[in-house]
């Protein structure tokens, strides 16, 4: 029997960290990360590629589907391996620690920065709606434009470097909440709880008031009269593949799959209180239970709000359109769909309720995907797949406050690059591909470790998990065929980080005083 070997720095015991997060805050996480401005925004969208009501409806449920039995489904992982680091952590142990590289540094270039520098300006852009001075085009230092560049399917480019008064502000949140963050992990969760209170508040206030106030008779008429047009299996719709491409005419479940890139990106976030179980109370019940009743929670304000949309107006529309009615779901100005609902029930006062609302929403989710993100670049760190300094705990406040800074640099680098946006419609294509890794880890740890001890164990193993991954793969291969310039980019991404994790894992073998061979 041939025995393999491998390096690997020995991870502090999670008593390095304090633990203060409990139930209620590792809720209030996952809530948090998952509600920020995408589900006041992307329906719009939606509706544009699907042309039905219902359609519109299936592929907020399907993404819930995906979103609550993925939760079910990750938190035997959980359970099983609270440790700080979350699915690296799950995907180093189940698949090797290539693979949990590959994450890691996935999360680190694009997925997680990328989204914090993406909410930030989010949360710049709406400040922008209450201060008109605050805007993207009153340049305070332009570096200057890039020009259009197409290579393929792809059109890379055409934007504009600097910093200006949004970006601006998107940095100096960024900034604040790390500091945050790195005066101890029940600072950050206390803002978390009070913010995403609030912002799940304010969403849940939209769904009562447009229910109550903003009812359109004409609206429900024509949404819920014809609410199965373009829904049949035989009926055709036309995709663009790539920019610039040709439109082919697609099936039903086709066109749900490039649609849901929206819905399931607003819906993501959800796993990254596992990043901090070395800091979670009681975590082998704490972390289940949590990730099962904020997506729960989540997914289901997120269907109410799509009816809610659907009875305040017609999903149909005229991009020229006079009227917020005019307009519809399709068109509704800048594709703020949310807005649009508030200004039909309060008027010209509604604008400025749902940017504050926004700003609430925007505001706690880059507290929780900053709280949760340093923490995969310390397990990285502790593997010595990282800078080593990255490695160490704040002497006072118990935090990974390097790895807090790092992450915060590179994600204010990214607001200014002016890359943010097309980095983060990279996302959810290489998001879903580590998901698929991961479960399929799942059912490699059954086999390899049938005696561990899982205090949870996935509801519905083995059918539920092995549906997530069809389902998911589906998608996937649907985005690359027809969305390539959000795969091949990410796919790129994803193989540059082989070579960096040679060097990383010479380096650490290099250090032997410090590693100790696992059989």
């Amino acid at each position: 029997m041939t025995t393999q070997t491998q390096v690997r720095v020995p991870v502090s015991p999670s008593a390095e960290f304090v633990k203060g997060i409990n139930l209620t805050s590792a809720t209030s996480l996952v809530i948090g990360s998952m509600i920020g401005s995408g589900i006041f925004i992307v329906s719009a969208d939606i509706a544009r590629l699907v042309e039905s009501p219902a359609l519109l409806i299936l592929a907020w449920v399907v993404t819930a589907f995906l979103t609550v039995v993925g939760a079910l489904t990750y938190g035997e992982l959980a359970a099983m391996m609270p440790k700080a680091g979350g699915q690296y952590v799950f995907l180093r142990e189940s698949l090797g620690p290539l693979w949990g590289f590959l994450y890691g540094w996935s999360m680190f270039t694009v997925i997680q920065t990328g989204t914090i520098a993406a909410v930030g300006v989010a949360f710049g852009k709406f400040l922008g709606v209450l201060f008109p001075a605050i805007s993207a085009d009153q340049w305070l230092w332009h570096i200057g434009h890039v020009p259009k560049w197409a290579v393929g399917p792809l059109m890379l480019g055409n934007m504009d470097v600097g910093l200006n008064r949004q970006n601006l502000v998107a940095i100096g949140t960024v900034i604040f909440l790390t500091g945050i963050n790195v005066l101890g992990v029940r600072t950050g969760a206390i803002v978390q709880n009070i913010f995403t209170f609030s912002k799940t508040a304010a969403l849940f206030g939209l769904v009562l008031v447009g229910a109550a106030l903003g009812r359109n008779s004409e609206a429900i008429r024509e949404n819920f009269g014809h609410f199965w047009q373009n829904a049949s299996f035989s009926a055709h719709h036309p995709v663009q593949v790539g920019i610039g491409g040709p439109i082919v005419l697609v099936g039903l479940l086709t066109v749900v799959a490039v649609a849901q890139v929206g819905s399931l990106f607003s819906s993501d976030a959800w796993n990254n209180v596992t990043f901090t179980a070395a800091e979670v109370e009681n975590p082998r019940r704490n972390l289940p239970l949590s990730l099962a009743l904020g997506t729960t929670v989540v997914s289901l304000l997120y269907i109410a709000a799509n009816f809610v949309y659907l009875m305040v107006l017609p999903l149909h529309g005229d991009p020229h359109g006079a009227t917020i009615v005019a307009r519809g779901i399709q068109y509704a100005a800048d594709d703020r769909v949310g807005t649009a609902v508030m200004q039909q029930a309060f008027g010209a006062s509604g604008a400025a309720l749902m940017a504050i609302a926004i700003l609430i929403s925007t505001f706690g989710c880059n507290n929780g995907l900053i709280l949760a993100g340093a923490r995969i670049y310390y397990a990285m760190a502790k593997d010595g797949l990282f800078f080593r300094s990255i490695a160490k705990l704040h002497p006072r406040y118990k935090t990974p406050a390097i790895s807090l800074i790092v992450q915060a640099i590179w994600a204010c680098l990214l607001c200014l690059s002016g890359t943010y946006n097309q980095l983060l419609e990279l996302t959810m294509f290489t998001v879903i591909i580590f998901y698929i890794l991961t479960f399929f880890g799942l059912f490699v740890l059954r086999r390899t470790r049938p005696d561990a001890p899982r205090p949870y164990r996935a509801l519905g193993y083995p059918v539920l998990p092995a549906i997530y991954i069809v389902m998911a793969i589906f998608i996937d291969v649907v985005l690359l065929r027809y969305k390539p310039q959000y795969t091949w980019p990410g796919l790129i991404i994803v193989l540059l980080g082989i070579p960096v994790y040679l060097f990383w894992s010479r380096s650490a073998a290099a250090t032997a005083g410090k590693l100790q061979p696992i059989e």
